[in-house]
């Protein structure tokens, strides 16, 4: 079967819900060992009970773990190679965003997405590297980058920081792990549709939800937005053998809007 992650574990950080959550899905059905790391333990359990619903035979296991905290970071990574052997894969996906020019941003924002979209990451980027380095076999990373890492965005000046350094740490895995098998690309997707979207519409357009959730969707050209599993089935072509040519990669999954820029 192509796109196999047979016999493979993968690391999913915010994996409850949302894009992070179809990854989930998507390498459960890949038949991976799926390690769903999200900060609290009934929305995993929820999520986990979701995926077996559709693959019943899927290899789960669930990690209460707030990515900021590199104690938990670095006891949950152990936990999963004591558990599996091995770690093959990592998708870095938890994140938080934050709306705001320059002007609009306070420090409070700038640490708040500091911390998960950059400190997140490098977390996992090093302890996941750590694990596949150590038996000299490699491994495949991605992260959640977004469209805002590559093109400029309005009012996201806080979120667009921590993006670009998602994009950059990126580059710079790729580059000083090539030789040693391990594999770094990130994904940049537009909009997608997740609950965050209905609760950002819900909190900030009351009442005008159904004319902003259309807006939303016609600032993609092709005239909607993402779908999680849509992202989530790139994610399991970069984290496949297929894709071992595949390093130092940002891939934009926006519905063409970078292409018009």
């Amino acid at each position: 079967m192509p796109f196999s992650l047979k016999n493979k574990t993968a690391i999913v950080t915010g994996a409850a819900s949302g894009i992070g959550l179809a990854i989930a899905k998507v390498f459960a059905n890949a038949e991976a060992n799926v390690c769903m790391l999200d900060l609290d333990m009934d929305a995993l359990t929820n999520a986990k009970n979701e995926i077996m619903k559709e693959e019943s035979n899927a290899t789960i296991s669930t990690f209460v773990c707030n990515v900021t905290n590199e104690n938990q970071v670095k006891d949950v990574f152990q936990q999963v190679v004591n558990k599996y052997g091995r770690l093959d894969c990592l998708v870095n996906n938890a994140g938080v965003s934050a709306v705001g020019t320059v002007l609009e941003a306070t420090k409070e924002d700038m640490d708040r997405v500091y911390n998960v979209n950059i400190i997140g990451v490098f977390y996992g980027l090093k302890y996941g590297v750590h694990h596949m380095l150590s038996d000299g076999k490699g491994g495949a990373i991605v992260n959640l980058a977004s469209i805002a890492s590559l093109i400029g965005m309005k009012d996201r000046f806080a979120y667009q920081m921590t993006k670009g350094a998602v994009l950059t740490m990126t580059l710079s895995v790729a580059t000083d792990y090539v030789k040693k098998g391990i594999r770094c690309n990130c994904v940049a997707p537009g909009r997608v549709h997740t609950p965050f979207v209905d609760g950002y519409l819900k909190t900030n357009y009351p009442g005008q939800e159904e004319e902003k959730f259309k807006e939303f969707s016609e600032y993609q050209p092709i005239g909607r937005m993402g779908q999680p599993r849509e992202v989530a089935n790139l994610i399991l072509y970069l984290c496949s053998d297929e894709a071992g040519f595949v390093t130092g990669s940002a891939y934009p999954i926006d519905g063409g809007v970078t292409a018009r820029m």
